[in-house]
């Protein structure tokens, strides 16, 4: 018959990539930012136990306050060791015993994608993710964790190229894809898992980072806090505050 090769290769014929309903990653951008624009919470705080395995396994007990758009503060246990990372204006700080021992430019893509989205202007924020190497012009549709979402940077079947995933219902980051530009080949996957309701925004309470399929570090979250008071000299690089919210 002479439908059996017509319907032969129809079989043998990969299905083509779902459309999305937004034309490209821009919009999407655009769409996250309208969705919780003057409802997301300020501020934040949490208490969060990390997991590393790589390259040496060990617990660590980690008190985070952010302030949105662009500013995290990392206060590292024992928490009289003056330990602390600051991210501030797309730069990192360092502090060791209270002082400064280190300060480099640096984009954070988590709090790009998973925060600051919802206050920065949508041109802020597309800047920068392009600056970061993700291409915002290819955008599909997927499943994660059985949920539907958008894949924006990669096409379908690739693992490999730089990429953000968003929940399609709730438009809130899942997933992400990077390999650094040190040739070693390591693809880096992290996880934004158990989102919950907070506030009239959303908190995801478990973020797993992934080194080529096996399991790096994993974050868990206690403790969360939504809007509380945090004064402005806990993000001033220029001078060490103690957290005094962990007390």
């Amino acid at each position: 018959m002479i439908l059996a090769p017509l319907l032969t290769a129809l079989l043998l014929c990969p299905a083509p990539p779902t459309p999305s309903a937004y034309p490209d990653g821009e919009a999407l951008i655009r769409a996250m930012q309208e969705r919780y624009r003057g409802k997301w919470y300020r501020t934040l705080t949490f208490v969060q136990t990390t997991t590393i395995t790589q390259p040496t396994a060990r617990k660590e007990i980690w008190y985070e306050a952010l302030r949105f758009p662009g500013m995290l503060r990392i206060d590292i246990a024992p928490v009289d060791s003056g330990s602390t990372l600051l991210f501030r204006a797309d730069s990192l700080y360092r502090f060791q015993h209270g002082a400064l021992v280190g300060s480099r430019p640096l984009v954070h893509p988590l709090m790009v994608l998973g925060f600051d989205a919802y206050f920065d202007p949508p041109e802020t924020t597309i800047g920068k993710l392009k600056g970061l190497g993700f291409d915002l012009s290819r955008i599909r549709e997927a499943v994660w964790q059985g949920r539907p979402a958008y894949v924006v940077g990669a096409a379908a079947g690739d693992s490999t190229t730089a990429q953000f995933w968003i929940d399609r219902e709730r438009l809130l980051f899942v997933r992400m894809i990077q390999a650094p530009p040190d040739g070693s080949g390591r693809i880096f996957e992290t996880q934004f898992n158990r989102y919950q309701p907070l506030g009239k925004g959303w908190i995801s309470v478990e973020v797993v980072f992934n080194v080529n399929g096996d399991l790096a570090t994993k974050e868990e979250y206690a403790e969360v806090k939504a809007d509380p008071v945090l004064p402005d000299d806990l993000f001033e690089p220029g001078r060490y505050a103690k957290a005094e919210w962990m007390q």
